[in-house]
């Protein structure tokens, strides 16, 4: 394993920047970043942004300067780069697309939204999560209600960090710029859904709550190197809240998802993710 550097060539904040990146391990990476204090915020998603002035004490670290195109070739090699598509900042097009066709006619409010989603201080819960969950609708339900869909887009369309209100408040959003665009029972529904996120516990009877929470949690059952990421975009999300109380809280959620059973209710997300969910959460509870 190794961590690979280029030159600063990048301008942004009145100098240049270097990305630092790692050929196979992203806790390698991190670890080469801590050594150098780099912060969190300074990571995005695959690479952190060295600036020029720290170019020199990551070399001594034992960065490996290369040029741009070499750090480009060995990201994409690892397979730990993050694609244009799943980078919330680029998926502006494809989400207006997704809106367009969901609710035609009603664009400045697939605008408020997609705004929404595009807030500074979002990290996990970003366009990135939005269109995530989308796909996983479509992978598991392509005929899925129209409801559902509307739903995902305002579960998190509030996002202050606060569990329970977060989606109340979504659910009150929905209630204000739905209103008349959808039939009154449609939204009574959109707005139960969205509410359901708070626990992700759908009843034994509730198929379209079974697949928004399903949908919600594809996350869990991502690959070690995805999770790995994810974890790291809640933390930033939660970036004011001690490291102490962080990890207590978070601990607090991985056993509150390990004890739901079934983690997902419908059997296709159950084969496509509750193996690999299960092995994720209980290594991070571990770690």
């Amino acid at each position: 394993m190794a961590v690979y550097i280029d030159p600063p060539t990048w301008p942004a904040h009145g100098t240049y920047f270097s990305h630092l990146v790692s050929d196979q391990s992203l806790a390698e990476l991190h670890r080469m970043a801590a050594d150098a204090g780099l912060t969190e915020r300074a990571f995005d998603r695959d690479h952190y942004d060295v600036p020029l002035r720290r170019y020199p004490d990551l070399i001594r670290l034992g960065a490996i300067p290369v040029d741009g195109r070499q750090l480009t070739r060995r990201l994409i090699a690892s397979g730990l780069r993050i694609p244009a598509r799943q980078r919330s900042e680029s998926l502006e097009t494809a989400l207006r697309l997704r809106w367009t066709s969901l609710l035609p006619g009603h664009d400045g409010t697939g605008g408020d939204l997609l705004a929404r989603w595009a807030e500074p201080h979002r990290h996990y819960h970003s366009r990135t999560h939005l269109l995530g969950i989308l796909e996983a609708i479509d992978l598991l339900a392509p005929e899925a209600p129209r409801s559902v869909r509307l739903a995902a887009w305002f579960h998190d369309a509030v996002y202050r960090g606060v569990a329970g209100q977060d989606e109340a408040d979504s659910a009150e959003l929905a209630g204000s710029l739905l209103d008349g665009a959808v039939p009154a029972a449609e939204l009574q529904e959109v707005q139960r859904l969205v509410r359901l996120t708070a626990g992700h516990q759908p009843e034994a009877d509730d198929p379209a709550g079974a697949l928004l929470c399903d949908a919600d949690l594809a996350i869990l059952g991502s690959t070690p190197e995805a999770y790995a990421r994810y974890l790291h975009a809640v933390r930033m999300d939660y970036a004011a809240v001690p490291d102490a109380d962080f990890a207590a809280g978070r601990a607090a959620v991985v056993r509150r998802l390990l004890s739901l059973d079934p983690l997902y209710r419908l059997p296709a997300a159950q084969d496509l993710w509750l193996e690999q969910a299960r092995i994720n959460l209980n290594r991070e509870l571990a770690g």
